[in-house]
């Protein structure tokens, strides 16, 4: 028997939000759903589904997942693959919509809560005029306010635009935020920024921290609105409880640790870790011998993660007490770098790019644009990515053992953020007739790998003669909270990362900001936070970019021999057919009979592509005759296709033909054409005139044959 919650109850709340009336409803759909609700906003509907489960004692880790579910039937749409017609593994697209909700939500449950969370955010229908992807976040959390589960929520969220006037705005359309100059969604709280992702073309640290600001303030009225349906519902809390290591363990370590953490480790992350590693091996050495082996083999992970808290703890002391890291930089220091270009044979540009332990190579291969990527999403169809950046971490890059396989969600993310770091230095596709693959092999990993994917791959790009307008560099950010106080931190490595409470990643040029990204641990940071932050990143920016164009200080001239040649011929539109011909038979003997491969875009861009030059010329004229326009005074040569008594019919162009008169195909009178003429006969002749109704007269007259 299906039970209503909330009895026969529905409860339904709704307020106005920047033009349009957002409710939140639940007890009219999952009865058996702890916490389910529908969300409306315009006729964009999301259902969010959460339930929070009991512990399992098989894991060490809190198991939240937060998946983002898109429908193709919420756009009216069916999935354009020929084969599969039922939404299936989630698009690229689906995941990082997933990881946007995720972020700002998980960082809101107590630690040691270890009970299993599963949140759903369905799409059921899309309003075309703006992206769901905000509406879906509004769902979860609201989905997990209703489940009493220990969330310090609620978080909302805001995708930002630019106005023409300079102002910001939000909820514009996919396209509005793909031509304008920001597209930036901001994640929070009450009190505080919780989650940033961002793209941008060249925008000022000024402008980005103010739509933040402005983000921030507008999120307001949705938070508000979760806590009077949570009210109205009247929600019980979970009852829980935190796993925590025994404090027994943790004094039993802070005591035997006490006057090791010396200056000595204050230095670079290979010795550093190195000395970390024997420390942890002398503590178990010295508590396992005051056991049996079987004893301690039960407890050893209790020592392990005392050991790891002790460690956090020193970091965060050192620099929030003397200014040092754990390597010995200053809170402004960025590692030391090192880089070179062409560091593989055969490849169309590559780069290897070493910023202390963290190491990326990045290979880019260049192809015709009949290679970009197609988009088939719930909310795109048709959309063509003509670059591609895709990022790879095994576990050796670790130094541990893994399972290989297909890219988690850590991996799009890292690869899509720096793909939008270098998305608005591109150039467009009619003046660089290339779809380029970059592809970012991480080779080692100490912190802030994202970054280095994006410094890597500028430099493989350049390498590789692709003409980016300015180039981009990349830095990750960390801060310390310690009460009032805070220490912003440049080139965040990786035990910082895991003691601090901020990730906050940049990318741009000497004009402005690209790409941003920032993740907090904390419960919500100010706005003033964030702008201190933004402009520390510029300088940290600025030191890195030196570096990149002391190896390379712009993109080559010339392509890699082993790239494809391409050149473009732009045609009227209305000529696409006749270059293709019926049935496709006119570019298939092009193709055919020179090797080349020809591209054609809606837009009468054709592009082509080989090795040959020879062949490309051929392929190049081939095509330009057949949509060339007949030119008054341009001499031709042409086939004779019919004879008449007054003259004769000869086809100067592919499907055009022109009248020439028998006065006109001899300098001395004919009686019959055939005294001159004869079917098939090809002869040079001229363009007399054309008149008002395209009809084309033609004389051989005084013309050398």
């Amino acid at each position: 028997m299906i039970i209503n919650p909330n009895g026969d109850k529905q409860i339904k709340v709704s307020t106005q939000w920047l033009g349009r009336e957002l409710s939140l409803e639940v007890g009219r759909v999952g009865f058996r759903t702890p916490g389910s609700v529908l969300v409306r906003y315009g006729d964009t509907v999301v259902l969010g589904s959460a339930v929070a489960g009991s512990v399992n004692p098989n894991t060490d880790f809190f198991p939240l997942s937060i998946d983002y579910e898109e429908k193709f039937y919420a756009a009216g749409k069916i999935s354009g693959s020929r084969f599969i017609k039922r939404e299936g593994r989630p698009s690229d697209e689906a995941v990082l919509n997933g990881r946007l909700i995720d972020r700002p939500i998980r960082p809101l449950f107590p630690k040691g809560y270890r009970n299993e969370v599963q949140v759903v955010a369905t799409v059921l229908s899309v309003d075309p005029e703006f992206r769901p992807d905000v509406i879906a976040m509004l769902a979860a959390s609201t989905a997990l306010m209703l489940t009493g589960a220990p969330f310090d929520g609620p978080v909302a969220g805001l995708r930002v635009g630019m106005t023409d006037e300079g102002g910001f705005t939000a909820f514009l359309s996919r396209e509005a935020y793909r031509t304008g100059k920001l597209d930036l969604v901001v994640a929070g709280r009450e009190n505080g920024i919780m989650m940033v992702e961002a793209g941008m073309k060249e925008v000022s640290e000024e402008v980005v921290a103010d739509a933040i600001e402005w983000a921030l303030e507008n999120i307001q009225p949705a938070l508000k609105l979760q806590k009077d349906l949570v009210a109205k519902v009247g929600v019980e809390e979970q009852e829980y409880e935190l796993v925590k290591p025994d404090e027994k363990f943790q004094e039993q370590v802070d005591k035997w640790v006490a006057g090791k953490f010396t200056e000595s480790l204050h230095t670079d992350y290979p010795e550093r870790n190195e000395m970390l590693a024997k420390m942890r091996q002398e503590m178990h050495d010295t508590f396992a011998g005051k056991m049996s082996e079987d004893d301690y083999r039960e407890i050893k992970q209790e020592y392990d993660e005392a050991l790891t808290i002790a460690i956090h703890r020193n970091v965060r002391e050192d620099i929030i007490t003397k200014g040092i890291r754990p390597d010995g930089r200053k809170t402004t220091d960025v590692r030391p770098l090192s880089s070179e270009v062409a560091v593989l044979p055969r490849v169309h540009g590559s780069s290897l790019f070493t910023r202390g332990v963290t190491q990326a190579m990045n290979i880019v291969t260049l192809a015709p644009l009949s290679y970009a990527q197609m988009v088939d999403t719930m909310e795109a169809s048709d959309e063509e990515r003509h670059y591609m950046h895709h990022y790879n971490a095994p576990s050796y890059t670790l130094g541990e053992t893994g399972r290989l396989g297909s890219p988690g969600r850590r991996e799009i993310g890292h690869g899509y953020l720096a793909e939008r770091a270098l998305v608005p230095v591109l150039p467009k596709p009619e003046d660089f007739p290339y779809a380029v693959r970059s592809v970012t092999e991480i080779m080692s990993q100490n912190g802030s790998t994202s970054m280095a994917a994006t410094c890597s791959s500028c430099l493989a790009l350049m390498d590789a003669g692709v003409p980016i307008k300015s180039p981009v560099s990349g830095v990750a950010m960390g801060l310390m909270v310690h009460g009032e106080d805070y220490y912003i931190l440049t080139d965040l490595a990786d035990q910082e990362d895991f003691a601090g409470d901020m990730d906050f990643k940049v990318t741009g040029t000497t004009e402005g900001i690209t790409a941003l990204q920032m993740d907090m641990k904390v419960h919500g940071l100010p706005p003033q936070v964030l702008r201190e932050a933004l402009a520390q990143a510029k300088d940290g920016r600025g030191l890195i970019l030196e570096h990149m164009l002391s190896v390379i200080s712009e993109p080559r001239e010339e392509l890699s021999p082993y790239a494809p040649r391409i050149e473009k011929l732009q045609i009227n539109p209305d000529k696409i057919g006749t270059v293709i011909g019926k049935g496709g038979e006119t570019i298939q003997a092009i193709t055919k009979d020179t090797g080349v491969e020809i591209d054609i875009a809606e837009t009468g861009l054709i592009t082509f592509a080989s090795s040959d030059p020879e062949s490309m010329k051929k392929a190049i004229d081939w095509v330009a005759g057949l949509v060339e326009e007949p030119e008054v005074g341009k001499i031709y040569r042409g086939k004779v296709v019919a004879i008449k008594d007054f003259g004769a019919f000869v086809n100067i162009l592919p499907g055009i033909d022109g009248m020439l008169h028998i006065s006109q195909i001899a300098n001395k009178r004919l009686d019959k054409v055939t005294d001159a003429l004869k079917d098939g006969q090809e002869v040079n002749v001229k363009i007399e005139a054309i008149d008002d109704r395209g009809k084309i007269a033609l004389t051989m007259r005084e013309i050398e044959q």
